[in-house]
């Protein structure tokens, strides 16, 4: 039988979506906190799939606009 150790990785992984699943409206604050000094890894990781679609949508919307006033 194989030893299953936990790296320190999947441990961060799985207190990371166990914190989501509890707390959501404050893991999307914290994820827009820490795109100031984080990168857009850990943005999007953080934001799940609803909140990924709807960053990029806005980012597209919003460069839409901008193409249409220039």
């Amino acid at each position: 039988m194989q030893d299953k150790k936990e790296t320190p990785e999947q441990k961060r992984e799985r207190l990371s979506h166990k914190e989501l699943k509890s707390n959501p409206t404050g893991n999307m604050n914290d994820a827009f906190n820490r795109a100031n000094s984080g990168n857009l890894a850990d943005l999007v990781g953080s934001l799940g799939w609803k909140g990924t679609g709807i960053l990029i949508l806005v980012i597209i919307i919003a460069f839409i606009i901008v193409s249409l006033f220039k």
